[in-house]
């Protein structure tokens, strides 16, 4: 339906989850970008004004470190049988605890009970780890005598609870202490703080906020991205739940790292950072400690090593390599089947000073690798250069002009000293004509280029 709906030209205001996989989840947000749409999904706790309120406290520190979290959504009925209590109740609990750390989780196992119906469960329990720390659990369940919504925070300097069903005082802290009497740990327990905010319906604030969406234009708080990153922790508590509370690791690239644009599926590490917006194709592989700036657009199956930096506008094309330690700047552009041996050196001004800004685009001076060509570990590129079709840079080469399509280039400042194949191996001209003896293609060479001729 809200595939339909998008398709239609139109803005999608969805329940919660998103969908009911990641696939089609990723489909939903790329259409809505593609069409321009507003997608809004309804994760109505993080409009309310006692999460909001609590979301405050903890990012001023008030709680100090935060070393737990868990909740409690428990109720007798309504009993479904279209999906399970995880599917229907977890998705309010997972949204929250996202929006409270700002992180995803990296572990996740499940276990549950099924006492109505023997294939949908009627009580969860959820366990995530965090990369800070923090640890998790969510207990959900349609098999309880009475209603209650909790969540509790538990941080090294005080408490939170969190009461939804409580009419009054729905936001509570607690500084409770603990004091070390003969190495032993002795709870100290302080009176309860209550937090004082203005309650206001959350559905009605979430409505607001999408029709607001609709005149601004702009992104809802728990847009299409948002959603996806529930869904992808979902689908990992359903896999544990099936397969008996195995622990699972959640490492998927869309919602590790889920500020880039959505185009298809891409790997990156728990560790790297991808800005907002930013394109990466499908296939790409993003490694460790690597940052990837907005607006810089990567391409299909390409790998990008550890500790590598890809600045704003900067434009890579497919199947580039590009290996530890890089950098590149905005001014450069890579075209497609491009290596970047290890720590090699692009620059993007001539004249850099420190004192003297020289940070816009009118300063840079653009740098052209062409489709194919290689540049060898500890390389430099002085910008404003351009490397030719499959030129091979030695080693620690200090490029200082244009590179001819072809050439093997060496030495500080680099100089032609030789003609590489498109297959890389190194030709031997008589008569200013070779034939590779590796792949037989055939080159002639006319004044300072060589030129592929069959």
């Amino acid at each position: 339906m809200t595939k339909k709906a998008l398709l239609a030209g139109k803005d999608a205001f969805v329940e919660k989850p998103l969908a009911l996989n990641t696939a089609e989840g990723i489909e939903l947000v790329k259409l809505a970008e593609e069409k321009d749409r507003i997608l809004m999904v309804g994760h109505l706790l993080e409009y309310h004004p006692g999460i909001i309120k609590l979301k405050e406290l903890i990012d001023t520190g008030e709680l100090g470190k935060i070393n737990y979290i868990y909740s409690n959504r428990l109720n007798l009925g309504k009993f479904r049988t279209e999906e399970n209590i995880l599917w229907s109740f977890a998705p309010h609990d997972i949204s929250v605890i996202l929006l409270l750390l700002g992180e995803t989780p990296q572990i996740i196992s499940a276990h549950g009970g099924n006492y109505l119906h023997q294939e949908i469960a009627d009580v969860t329990i959820t366990a995530m780890s965090f990369a800070s720390g923090v640890q998790s659990h969510i207990f959900v369940s349609w098999l309880h005598p009475y209603k209650e919504q909790k969540l509790i925070v538990v941080g090294d300097r005080k408490m939170a609870l969190f009461d939804d069903v409580s009419e009054k005082d729905k936001l509570i802290l607690y500084s409770h202490k603990i004091d070390w009497i003969d190495r032993i740990p002795i709870p100290r327990k302080e009176n309860a703080e209550v937090v004082e905010f203005e309650m206001t319906e959350p559905l009605q604030i979430e409505c607001q906020h999408f029709l607001d969406c609709l005149a601004s234009r702009q992104k809802p708080k728990t847009d299409g991205e948002n959603g996806l990153r529930v869904l992808k922790v979902l689908e990992h508590c359903q896999e544990s739940l099936e397969q008996g509370g195995e622990r699972l690791t959640l490492h998927d690239s869309q919602t590790t790292n889920y500020n880039s644009k959505i185009t298809e599926a891409f790997f990156a590490h728990k560790t790297a950072c991808i800005d907002k917006p930013s394109e990466i194709g499908k296939g790409t592989k993003i490694w460790h400690f690597s940052h990837i700036m907005k607006s810089a657009k990567i391409g299909e199956n390409c790998n990008i090593g550890q500790n590598v930096v890809i600045s704003t506008g900067v434009m890579i094309g497919n199947n580039v390599k590009i290996q530890n330690n890089v950098s590149i700047y905005e001014g450069v552009i890579l075209e497609d089947d491009v290596f970047c041996g290890p720590s090699m050196v692009f620059t993007n001004i001539r004249t850099p000073r420190s004192e003297v800004p020289r940070n816009t685009k009118e300063h840079f001076l653009p740098t052209l690798v062409k489709k194919g060509a290689t540049i060898g570990a500890n390389a430099t590129i002085i910008c404003g250069n351009t490397i030719g079709r499959y030129a091979l840079i030695g080693a620690g080469a200090v490029v200082t002009k244009n590179v001819p399509d072809y050439a093997i280039v060496t030495g500080n400042p680099a100089s032609v000293k030789g003609w590489a194949c498109e297959c890389g191996i190194r030709l031997n001209l008589a008569d200013s004509v070779a034939i590779c003896s590796g792949c037989k293609k055939k080159y002639r060479k006319k004044g300072d280029n060589l030129l592929k001729f069959s």
